[in-house]
């Protein structure tokens, strides 16, 4: 159960921190203020990631370099000020699932985030505090809303340090159910949301940041039990695995007015809710690319989830706002695996599009090779 110490605290931080957030919520283009936003990506279909076998080029790198193990896959190490590593999806998803199995990062300040996002602010997540192993927070928010900091809560998640445990986020029209290894551990539904139900297209993001860093704002410091010792760390979160159902199909989805509603988002191509029923249907388990490397309520959780490389690491400045994506360009396919590759074979000279960005530098040679294979 959660101390009274740690409730007055977080209720305290909250007050300090709400201005904050307010302030640096951002995006690129946000479709309820503009109509002239362009598309998102559509995922359309279920992947299942094994970073074990390395990167994928369906996820995005920023604020940092994770690297890659064979025995526990992805890391998100936060070492210094500023260090804030995440992988960001190209894709959205309209309604689904996300799976991932992971462990959280230690140490007094460090934050770990699991992270549904769309252009209009909706945000769903999962926040993990070093100084805390035990528990996890829950959060929601619709299109940036901030006025209150009510509906976090904090959720039990024995060991999340110490062990992978399989965290879940199912996302529909009616309810989002939150899991912890296979628990039901929190259900929002749309009526309990009060008009705040996120409810656009998402991406998905996922990395470690320090909250207890000394340059944010003395709230965020305190939310996430800082300050940080760096001397302490380097503090690490891991990722095995991500499985990412789309519940809609489509090439991609648009907003049809300003309004955010789910029943104005258009799926080009496809049918919002097209997929629904089908989580987890999934016929290829993962093979990356190419292996990259190396050996309850009231919780004051920051919106926009993962901290920046620079400035305020609450996650909610620019650095996480939900402009960080790429696109599938034309003539190019998502595999089951979390891969993206041309259609056919290709021919030996052939390279992904510029406006397709790879998640690092050798998957981008791996990928070259990859595709003079098939011709």
């Amino acid at each position: 159960m959660v101390s009274l110490s740690w409730r007055t605290a977080v209720t305290t931080a909250t007050a300090a921190f709400a201005s904050v957030a307010s302030a640096q919520t951002w995006t690129a283009c946000n479709p309820t203020q503009r109509t002239d936003c362009p598309p998102n990506t559509a995922l359309g279909m279920a992947i299942d990631v094994d970073f074990t076998q390395g990167a994928v080029n369906s996820f995005n790198p920023y604020g940092g370099t994770p690297s890659y193990s064979r025995n526990d896959g992805v890391s998100f190490t936060v070492a210094k000020s500023g260090d804030s590593p995440q992988l960001t999806s190209i894709f959205y998803i309209m309604f689904g699932r996300v799976e991932i199995t992971m462990k959280a990062a230690p140490g007094n300040g460090i934050v770990s985030s699991v992270v549904l996002q769309s252009d209009d602010l909706d945000e769903i997540d999962f926040e993990w505090l070093g100084a805390d192993n035990t528990y996890v927070q829950t959060n929601f928010f619709f299109q940036g809303k901030t006025a209150s900091y009510d509906r976090g809560q904090f959720n039990p998640a024995p060991n999340s340090q110490g062990q992978f445990i399989k965290y879940t986020i199912d996302w529909t029209s009616e309810k989002i159910s939150w899991y912890v290894g296979g628990t039901l551990v929190r259900v929002l539904t749309v009526n309990d949301a009060g008009g705040q139900y996120p409810q656009s297209p998402m991406q998905v993001k996922f990395g470690a940041w320090s909250g207890g860093d000394s340059a944010n704002s003395p709230g965020t410091i305190q939310w996430a039990h800082g300050p940080t010792d760096y001397s302490q760390g380097p503090f690490s979160m891991t990722v095995k695995s991500v499985m990412v159902s789309d519940y809609s199909t489509g090439k991609s989805y648009r907003y049809g007015d300003t309004s955010g509603t789910w029943q104005s988002i258009i799926a080009e191509g496809g049918k919002v809710n097209g997929n629904l029923g089908k989580a987890g249907t999934v016929t290829v388990t993962a093979s990356a690319v190419a292996a990259t490397g190396t050996g309850s309520a009231g919780g004051s959780v920051p919106v926009g989830g993962i901290g920046s490389a620079s400035g305020d690491a609450s996650g909610s400045n620019g650095g996480s706002g939900s402009s960080t994506h790429g696109s599938i360009p034309e003539g190019w396919v998502m595999k089951p695996d979390g891969k993206i590759v041309p259609v056919g074979a290709a021919s030996a000279m052939a390279r992904p599009p510029q406006g397709l960005l790879v998640a690092t530098s050798l998957v981008t040679v791996a990928l070259a090779a990859f595709v003079g294979c098939l011709a």
